[in-house]
């Protein structure tokens, strides 16, 4: 039996996007491709948090065609990459050696699932739903009427390539009802059918199709100039939003209570370690059960983890004053304010590695060998306790 051939790096490319939505980055984000040839066969991809030497290292020893990280190489515009510099510097060497290097960031933050399903999972929560939920695209209804006959084929065909009736993976999506329709051509008018001064009944359909928001004006004009009326009758109704499942951190809950001190344990216990460590705020005894969390940087969240009724809130980065502002406040719309667990950036975000690995892993099966770098990549090396703190 022979051995299945390796993909090409742009249907690597393929799967990771269809998982992180690029249209979800941020608009001051930068996702993607940064460097490759989309033609080049791959066969081995490592994922990692940073591209940094330790891991562009690795990726060469191990034979990688296809580093895949976390955090962008090249967030902020840049003019040149030249060799002599260390971001340029890691980029020659990634091309020298035939590695490409892909980048999925805030669009990873956002997807589901993301970074911190990832994060949720590791803690062994079960995850109820988006902490900071990604708003729904707007939606419109256009309702119309059209005679029984061609010109209903004729119209639906035109709302369709006006962007109306799009589901998911489906398009010409409508629904149609049979019915009668009444009008009374007035002076000036030009009637399709019947005459001026007459009362008209003629059978109709009932076609009802969802649009984008944005596509009102077109999907509009697309009807004017495909019904065969002068004045084709219509309504355009906004939809109410709808909870979406995408979004920044995710708010779960535990099999069983327990106390914060043994929640922070437990959070230590399933992160990679790190000179930083695990932090916690709040009273020791305390019971956690609903608790929510935001891989990489996430105090710009404590409000919305107080308002999900969150016992505790796990996440990187927490800065002094957010965080003792937030435990001055003590309650919130949501009840107590969340216990803190502040956690190193890296490691709260080290999980996603293994859940992007499976993406790969899933979408082209054997043909690719997947692996997560272990080195750690969290830019603290060291810690120490004073000696009161010991004691």
């Amino acid at each position: 039996m022979s051995e299945p051939s390796a993909p090409d790096l742009a249907g690597v490319v393929a799967a990771l996007e269809a998982a992180y939505p690029p249209a979800l980055a941020l608009d001051w984000d930068a996702v993607g491709l940064v460097c490759g040839d989309p033609d080049e066969p791959v066969s081995r991809v490592l994922f990692a948090v940073d591209p940094v030497p330790e891991t562009v290292d690795e990726a060469l020893d191990t034979g990688a065609q296809l580093l895949v990280t976390h955090h962008p190489l090249l967030l902020r515009g840049v003019h040149g990459v030249g060799a002599d510099t260390p971001k340029g510097a890691l980029l020659h060497r990634l091309i020298r050696g035939g590695v490409g290097l892909f980048t999925a960031h805030t669009n990873a933050d956002i997807a589901d699932p993301g970074v911190s399903d990832a994060l949720a999972a590791a803690l062994g929560l079960t995850t109820v739903g988006a902490l900071q939920p990604e708003p729904a695209p707007a939606l419109d209804k256009i309702v119309t009427f059209v005679p029984i006959g061609p010109a209903i084929a004729q119209v639906h065909t035109a709302l369709a390539a006006a962007g109306a009736g799009r589901l998911g993976n489906y398009s010409h999506c409508s629904f149609a009802t049979a019915g009668t329709g009444q009008f009374l051509p007035l002076e000036g008018a030009v009637p399709a059918v019947g005459e001026i001064g007459t009362l008209e009944r003629v059978a109709e359909t009932r076609l009802e199709m969802v649009l984008p928001r944005a596509a009102r004006r077109d999907v509009v004009a697309a009807l004017r100039a495909a019904h065969p009326y002068e004045e084709p009758a219509f309504d355009l109704l906004e939809m109410a939003p709808l909870p979406s499942a995408r979004g920044l951190g995710r708010v779960g809950e535990l099999p069983e209570p327990e106390g914060f001190a043994a929640f922070t344990r437990r959070v230590a216990a399933a992160l990679p370690a790190t000179a930083w460590g695990v932090r916690g705020a709040g009273d020791p005894d305390r019971e956690i059960r609903r608790v929510a969390v935001c891989g990489g940087a996430g105090d710009s969240a404590l409000d919305a983890a107080t308002a999900a009724g969150a016992d505790a809130y796990v996440t990187a980065d927490l800065r002094h004053h957010p965080a003792s502002e937030h435990a001055l406040a003590g309650t919130g719309p949501g009840g107590p304010v969340p216990a803190l667990v502040d956690v190193a950036h890296w490691a709260s975000e080290w999980p996603w590695c293994a859940q992007a690995a499976d993406v790969v892993r899933s979408a082209l099966g054997g043909s690719v060998e997947v692996s997560v770098s272990r080195r750690r990549t969290d830019p603290w090396t060291t810690s120490a306790l004073s000696p009161e703190a010991s004691r």
